[in-house]
C-alpha cells in the first residue's frame, strides 16, 4: 500500500479534502470534478462494493489496517496518514470515524433502465438539506423501493453528509436525475407508473386507502422543505395522499413521511 504519512499540507493529493466544511464550494467542486467523498471505514468499503473507483484515501493511524483491504484492489491508489490534529486542520472538523476516501463518481444510469424492473420508485423534488436526502434513501433500501429518482435542483445524494446519514444506503439503491415535470411525468407513465404525490389537499386519499388498492407500479413523490411539491408536481400526480395525523399537526418532515409511505405501501398493500 502507497502509505504517505504527512507532516503538512503542502501535498497536492489533499486538495480533495480541504475545506469540508464550506457547503456552497463543495457543491461547486464535487460534481464539477467528478468526485465525492465516503466517510468512514464502512461506507468506504460499500462504495468499493457498488463499483465506485477511489482517487485516495485519508485516515488516521490506528485505521490502516481495517483498510489494508483497498491495496489489493487498488494498489495504484495512494493512502494519506495524519495527525488528528493535521486532519483537522485539512478538513475543518474532528475526524473521529477515522477515514475519508475521495471517490470518482460514478455515470449516472439513464432513468428508463431503472424504471424498466422496478415497482415501487421514490421521486424527491428539490428537498435541499442534504440530511433528509440521507434519510430519504435509508427509508427508500430499508423499505424496499427499488429506486430512487431526483430532482434537477435536488441535494446531491454524495454530499459527505447525505452519505454518512444514510448509511451509505445511497451507495446501494439504485438512483439518478430526472428532468422538469414535463418530461419526468410521460417518463413514468410510459413505463406504467402511477404518480402518487404525498401532499395535503381536499381531494387527498388517505395512506390506508391508498396501500390497500396499490397500483401495479406506484412512483411516490416527496416535495421540498416548507413549501411542499410545486405545482407542476401537483399537476403531473395521478393521485394526492396524505398521511392522517392527529393532535392539529398537518404533515411530518420529509425523511419522516417517505419512511411512513414506504412502510404502508411495504405492508399495508
Amino acid at each position: 500500500m502507497p502509505v504517505i504519512r504527512i507532516t503538512d499540507l503542502d501535498h497536492p493529493g489533499l486538495a480533495d479534502y480541504a475545506d469540508l466544511t464550506d457547503v456552497a464550494l463543495r457543491r461547486i467542486l464535487e460534481p464539477a470534478g467528478g468526485l465525492y467523498l465516503a466517510e468512514s471505514s464502512k461506507v468506504i468499503e460499500r462504495a468499493v462494493a457498488a463499483g465506485h473507483r477511489p482517487r485516495s484515501v485519508l485516515l488516521q493511524e490506528k485505521w490502516l489496517p481495517d483498510l489494508h483491504w483497498v491495496a489489493e484492489r487498488y494498489p495504484e491508489v495512494p493512502v494519506f496518514v495524519a495527525s488528528d490534529e493535521l486532519l483537522e486542520q485539512l478538513t475543518g472538523f474532528s475526524m473521529h470515524r477515522g477515514a475519508l476516501a475521495s471517490m470518482h463518481r460514478p455515470v449516472l444510469p439513464d432513468p428508463r433502465d431503472l424504471l424498466a424492473g422496478a415497482r415501487t420508485v421514490v421521486v424527491l423534488e428539490d428537498i435541499v438539506d442534504h440530511t433528509n436526502v440521507g434519510a430519504a434513501f435509508r427509508s427508500a433500501a430499508g423499505l424496499g423501493a427499488d429506486a430512487v429518482l431526483i430532482s434537477p435542483r435536488c441535494a446531491d445524494p454524495l454530499y459527505r453528509r447525505s452519505v454518512r446519514v444514510s448509511m451509505g444506503t445511497v451507495l446501494q439503491v439504485p438512483w439518478t436525475r430526472i428532468g422538469e415535470w414535463k418530461d419526468a411525468a410521460p417518463l413514468l407513465h410510459e413505463a406504467g407508473f402511477t404518480i402518487a404525490a404525498l401532499a395535503l389537499g381536499e381531494d387527498s386519499v388517505p395512506l390506508p386507502e391508498f396501500a390497500a388498492a396499490l397500483p401495479e407500479r406506484v412512483a411516490i413523490v416527496l416535495g421540498t422543505e416548507g413549501d411542499g411539491l410545486s405545482r407542476r408536481a401537483l399537476a403531473a400526480a395521478d393521485v394526492r395522499v396524505e398521511i392522517p395525523m392527529l393532535h392539529g399537526v398537518d404533515s411530518l418532515n420529509v425523511a419522516s413521511a417517505s419512511a411512513v409511505a414506504l412502510y404502508a405501501i411495504r405492508f399495508m398493500s
